[in-house]
């Protein structure tokens, strides 16, 4: 049975909680971390043609990008839109978990995906998040030293810029005596141990600290595994919201402009900006990002491609030399959702799973395009 606690599990692994927003709500918003999932839908936002969709698709779990409950609910009344939501979800027993800033600011979320989408090279992240580092070291006995390991790398441990899965290990001869009511792995009570050992240690960030050790005790054969974890005063500059990069070829503002509106397949894009200037180096943040304007030109970007910019905010990005393109909050994070169902896919299939991980086909974008 994969309960709705090993899909919250998978997702966190590569969107760690702790990389939310203060002011977000993330994680599970309706139903039972011990329930079986059946199926999973996921999708950009929750709405009711949605929830209808998940029915029809026998779907009891839907990972959205957007909270159905953000802000505090003060009372659940069914006459309000999210508490007709919320009732709807429960009388067909759908789980509903959101991924929502963490997403924004993981290392293979939103950003990277939009930035893939409209062919940025060399990326980096635009705003870096602080986040601390911590060396993780365990002892293991001879044998197990693989094992947990790789139990680490498949938690996220021991990413170095381009490199993944890097530690370092040594051997020597670990020493304990188990004491009365111990139930050890090797040895006996009253009598004192020695056994080959190794000594693994790997670098974790902050965001996945707790659930890299958990997975270590996962597999570690000890009944009361040996381990440490010291503070850095290094930095973890993977972590943030944005990107920023190079054009894979200089094109001309307006041109750039056509090519991504047809990139992300929407039907609008706005443009601020001399239509003719050549764009080299653009940054991008999905959904709305306009309070990077100051950030991105500082990084020397040309362009900024974002949503939801306001009057005055274009008016400011225009007054500092760099150009806007708005192609609309739904447009630049929607290109995330099947990225985050194949995710999804791959890993239930390696832990040897197999449901099916739907991508909603529902457009929940509130905008319409009129033409006059």
């Amino acid at each position: 049975m994969i309960t709705c606690k090993k899909v919250m599990r998978i997702i966190e692994e590569f969107a760690p909680k702790g990389l939310a927003a203060e002011w977000d709500n993330v994680g599970l918003q309706v139903g039972n971390p011990e329930g079986e999932v059946k199926s999973i839908l996921v999708t950009l936002d929750v709405t009711e043609e949605v929830l209808d969709e998940a029915v029809s698709l026998g779907a009891n779990m839907i990972v959205s990008h957007h909270p159905l409950i953000f802000k505090s609910l003060k009372n659940l009344r069914y006459d309000s839109p999210t508490g007709w939501l919320v009732a709807k979800a429960v009388q067909s027993n759908i789980h509903i978990y959101a991924a929502h800033t963490n997403a924004d600011n993981t290392i293979e979320g939103v950003n990277q995906c939009l930035a893939r989408r409209i062919g940025l090279k060399n990326t980096q992240v635009l705003k870096r998040e602080s986040s601390k580092l911590y060396k993780v070291v365990v002892y293991v006995p001879e044998g197990f030293e693989n094992t947990v390991r790789t139990a680490m790398g498949d938690a996220g441990a021991g990413r170095l810029g381009d490199y993944s899965y890097c530690s370092f290990m040594t051997s020597g001869t670990g020493s304990f005596k188990p004491l009365e009511g111990a139930n050890p792995f090797i040895g006996k009570q009253g009598r004192l141990e020695e056994v080959p050992e190794y000594r693994i240690e790997t670098v974790v960030p902050e965001a996945i600290l707790h659930s890299t050790i958990s997975k270590m005790l996962q597999v570690h054969p000890y009944e009361e595994p040996a381990y440490d974890v010291f503070l850095l005063e290094n930095q973890d500059a993977r972590y943030g919201l944005g990107r920023i990069g190079e054009l894979e070829e200089p094109l001309e503002l307006g041109c750039l402009a056509e090519k991504i509106k047809e990139d992300l397949d929407c039907p609008w894009v706005l443009v601020s900006g001399d239509l003719e200037a050549v764009i080299k180096r653009a940054a991008l943040c999905g959904g709305a990002g306009a309070d990077l304007i100051y950030l991105a030109k500082s990084r020397n970007a040309d362009v900024l491609v974002t949503g939801d910019v306001k009057y005055h905010e274009a008016m400011t990005a225009k007054e500092l030399g760099l150009s806007i393109i708005d192609a609309g909050h739904n447009a630049t994070e929607r290109v995330f959702i099947p990225e985050l169902a194949e995710y999804l896919r791959k890993k239930l299939n390696k832990q040897g799973e197999e449901i099916d991980v739907y991508t909603s086909t529902i457009d929940t974008n509130p905008w319409t395009q009129v033409i006059g």
